[in-house]
């Protein structure tokens, strides 16, 4: 998976969201229920990092919405 870049957070509100765990479908549910809550990318594909526990997902949201896109803040 790419770094984050500063474009993918450039304002308040935006964040990225990594989890890590130690199976797929954990990370998975993780940053589904995390995207969830707010308009999001929806979790990314998991991967691994060589020499380091766990698995990754990443979302990309904005907590100025709502999931559907409607605006909340």
């Amino acid at each position: 998976m790419k770094p984050i870049s500063e474009a993918q957070i450039a304002g308040p509100g935006l964040a990225a969201v990594e989890v890590v765990a130690d199976d797929e479908k954990t990370a998975t549910a993780a940053a589904q229920a995390v995207c969830a809550l707010w308009w999001s990318s929806g979790p990314s594909q998991p991967w691994r990092i060589p020499g380091e526990p766990g698995v990754r997902v990443r979302a990309y949201v904005d907590i100025r919405r709502a999931p559907d896109g409607t605006t909340i803040i």
